[in-house]
């Protein structure tokens, strides 16, 4: 299938296969407490449950735990949609953080800005409850095959 854009942003694995596939490359992610929640044409949703080593004085989210959902969740939708590539990098984040984060539920809302060959630009919005808490753009390298 061809999304509306012209590109074909049909997912390649399944949540249940990007969940398997990260637990054998990177399972130090389970410290993180993900679920993927959905994943579909040129998008994925991906949420966290806070634990007490998320959060900073005050009983909010800390800006890396943020962070790190953010990079897991880019992580996810590409992999849905490259496939099995571990090797596929973060090349850069860019972070907003809009709004004090409720200890809890974070979910993050993944979509393709531009999907090439070699580099994939990517949206997330990351929601507490139903306020957006933050706003992500991040670039992944992916290897040449």
């Amino acid at each position: 299938m061809v999304d509306k854009n012209g590109g074909d942003n049909l997912p390649i694995l399944s949540k249940e296969e990007v969940s398997k596939y990260l637990n054998e490359v990177f399972p130090q992610a389970s410290a993180y407490n993900i679920n993927i929640d959905e994943i579909s044409v040129g998008k994925a949703i991906v949420s966290m449950v806070t634990k007490t080593a998320h959060l900073r004085p005050g009983n909010t989210v800390s800006g890396p735990t943020i962070f790190a959902l953010a990079d897991l969740a880019l992580y996810v939708l590409i992999l849905a949609h490259i496939g099995k590539v571990a090797l596929a990098v973060t090349t850069n984040i860019n972070i907003n953080f809009l709004n004090k984060p409720k200890a809890g539920i974070l979910t993050a809302h993944t979509s393709f800005l531009k999907k090439g060959k070699r580099l994939i630009v990517c949206n997330v919005e990351i929601f507490s409850e139903d306020t957006m808490i933050a706003h992500a753009t991040g670039t992944y390298s992916v290897p040449a095959k």
